[in-house]
């Protein structure tokens, strides 16, 4: 197997695993450091204008992922380190693990009754004001954040780390924390956050396709999840959110979407598989199960993808060679 594909793969696996098994640390995390930096760079580039927007965006993950290539780069004849840090990347992109985690933990204090608590965990995987939804609002939210992040936590990453190997992954987990971070549509940054919000749209729309893919072949109810996912997604606003929600509401059978509030501002959503039942404090745990088989799914995939496409533009390679060899060789 040419090294190349060889460390992505060995990489991308020790990654992977490495977030099952220590998840997101709670001080230093990489991501948390790029969060900082491009915080800082907001702070002095910051005109309620999109130029300077975009150039915030340009900086920051343009910076991160040519960062990463020159890395990978300096890195390439040593396959152990290649490997190494391939591994690493991959663990602090991922966050399968930590979502599961938060989403356990809310379910938990669900199904305890302590609406209270579950409150107060919410924050730490969706924006949206716990302190007006009740514990069926709650469950909900969580298993459309589940949804969400799977394909922003997980399989996009994943996907870009297949295309583009150390400054695909790194530059993707880039683009989706600017999106967190500025692509807001509140008034401060409704012009600002804008490049940042569209580039996260345009990365994100394989990972949420392939996500959403992989939940209708892992879900219990495929068929449900493929009814779903053709009728329902193009009705949610966001463009990668809507195929993966439908895509797990319909694997689930449970109902998604309609009215939430983000800090006092309140949305009314169509409904994602309108024909099922409301969804139980229950159904979380049912949909961290879902994320992580679909996680593994596109592990493989990236894996399989990453390998075929480095056989196939090997084989190409060789035959322009041995064709130039030839054509110089009956001269």
């Amino acid at each position: 197997m040419h090294a190349g594909h060889l460390g992505f793969a060995c990489g991308a696996a020790l990654g992977f695993l490495g977030d099952l098994a220590l998840g997101d640390p709670r001080r230093g995390h990489p991501v948390a450091a790029f969060g900082k930096a491009a915080h800082a760079v907001e702070q002095r580039l910051w005109r309620d204008h999109r130029g300077y927007g975009a150039l915030h965006t340009l900086l920051c993950a343009g910076g991160t992922a040519a960062g990463a290539a020159l890395l990978a780069r300096a890195l390439r004849p040593s396959r152990p380190a290649t490997v190494a840090l391939t591994a690493a990347t991959t663990w602090a992109v991922l966050g399968g693990t930590s979502l599961g985690r938060e989403a356990r933990a809310v379910g938990g204090a669900l199904e305890a009754g302590d609406l209270e608590v579950a409150r107060e965990r919410l924050p730490h995987l969706c924006g949206r004001d716990p302190q007006a939804l009740d514990g069926q609002q709650i469950a909900r939210a969580v298993v459309e954040s589940v949804a969400e992040n799977t394909s922003d936590a997980v399989v996009g990453a994943l996907v870009w780390g297949a295309v583009a190997g150390v400054p695909g992954l790194a530059g993707f987990r880039a683009v989706n924390t600017l999106d967190a971070m500025v692509g807001h549509k509140s008034p401060r940054l409704r012009r600002f956050g804008w490049a940042s919000a569209r580039l996260d749209d345009v990365v994100g729309w394989p990972g949420a396709r392939l996500t959403a893919a992989l939940t209708v072949l892992a879900g219990p109810d495929r068929r449900g999840a493929w009814r779903v996912a053709r009728r329902d997604a193009g009705r949610h606003p966001s463009p990668n959110a809507g195929p993966v929600e439908a895509a797990f509401a319909g694997a689930l059978g449970v109902r998604l979407g309609g009215t939430l509030a983000y800090a006092g501002r309140v949305e009314h959503r169509p409904v994602l598989g309108g024909e099922n039942r409301p969804v139980e404090a229950a159904d979380i745990e049912r949909a961290v199960r879902l994320s992580r088989r679909v996680s593994l799914l596109a592990l493989g995939t990236a894996i399989a993808a990453r390998t075929v496409g480095s056989l196939c533009g090997g084989a190409v390679r060789s035959g322009i060679t041995s064709s130039i060899t030839s054509r110089r060789s009956s001269r």
